[in-house]
């Protein structure tokens, strides 16, 4: 039995994918060209589509399958990960209990092994960061140390604010709707999140094997998904402004770090809750919430007539102490 060590990334690796993909489709007569379209389609990947290890090896049979299955002696080697991978060919093996589907798998210098479809999806990702950051906070084990050290961190922080009285969204707030507003997104952006977990699964796979950011180029609740996550990034930068002309340095980065736990929260409650179909109902409290605290305590009415920063009504500026009448 061979071990092969980690190799380096060959430059020329996607070129090579696409040749092998190109070769493998003139190859193919029209009843294969057909089934692998099929694949595809139902797969969402097919001949030619890269991986990347993210353990610590994948292990491939250098044999056909029929012999792996047949009990008969074959060999195999060893993928290091991060070890970039293309999809070779498929094979069907109705008589496998384990896994029908059967993938044989390139590897950067040129070498062939086959392994079973589950085997290559749970020890790879494919090869693209968006696809990688998906699969990351897909994860349960992350997702269940981010919870419990975000839970903590922001209970901390939350009672660090409120115990100096500092500005805090929907307690104490600034006289600005872009926190609140941001908060309103991020709620739905988690909402829309698990709805697709929940009602286009199917659609979810092929952007996880085929990510874009552009909206246009996908279906509508995905688009919808993708408008939401731009309109996140935006109002951040505005907000992130505004917070920093309203306050001091100091208390703008106590705001903004008030602001990201609050918006943790919001995320981790709406992306779970909705997965149980109450995450709709609590949504729609809580924008009707959000939009009655800042129109009742956080709307500014007034301008202060000295220094110009932003005033709930008449009375003390909170900035130079003036006395507005």
């Amino acid at each position: 039995m061979s071990m092969q060590n980690k190799t380096t990334y060959n430059p020329w690796f996607r070129l090579y994918s696409l040749l092998l993909l190109l070769g493998c489709t003139l190859g193919m007569s029209a009843q294969e060209s057909l089934d692998t379209m099929a694949f595809e389609r139902d797969h969402h990947y097919g001949i030619g589509y890269n991986f990347v290890v993210k353990g610590d090896s994948l292990r491939l049979t250098s044999q056909q399958p029929e012999e792996f299955l047949a009990d008969l002696a074959t060999d195999s080697f060893s993928v290091a990960g991060q070890t970039r991978l293309v999809v070779a060919d498929v094979r069907m093996m109705p008589g496998d209990p384990i896994d029908s589907v059967w993938l044989k798998i390139g590897t950067e210098d040129l070498r062939f092994g086959w392994t079973r479809e589950s085997a290559l999806l749970s020890e790879t990702v494919p090869d693209d960061p968006i696809s990688q950051c998906i699969a990351f906070f897909s994860d349960v084990h992350v997702m269940a140390a981010c919870i419990l050290l975000f839970a903590s961190a922001v209970a901390l922080l939350v009672y660090y604010l409120l115990k100096r009285k500092a500005y805090i969204v929907h307690f104490n707030d600034i006289h600005s709707f872009y926190p609140t507003l941001l908060c309103i997104v991020v709620s739905v952006g988690a909402s829309l999140y698990a709805s697709i977990q929940l009602f286009a699964v199917d659609q979810w796979q092929h952007f996880y094997f085929h990510p874009t950011l552009n909206p246009l180029a996908v279906q509508p609740l995905l688009a919808l998904f993708l408008v939401n996550f731009w309109a996140i990034i935006l109002i951040a930068l505005a907000t992130i402004d505004d917070v920093l002309h309203q306050l001091d340095f100091g208390d703008a980065v106590l705001y903004l770090l008030g602001l990201m736990a609050v918006c943790g929260v919001d995320y981790i409650v709406f992306s779970l809750s909705t997965l149980y179909y109450v995450g709709y109902l609590l949504l729609v409290f809580y924008i009707c919430f959000a939009l009655w605290v800042y129109f009742r305590k956080g709307r500014a009415t007034c301008l202060c007539g000295n220094c110009g920063a932003k005033m709930a009504g008449k009375g003390r500026c909170p900035r130079c102490g003036t006395v507005n009448e």
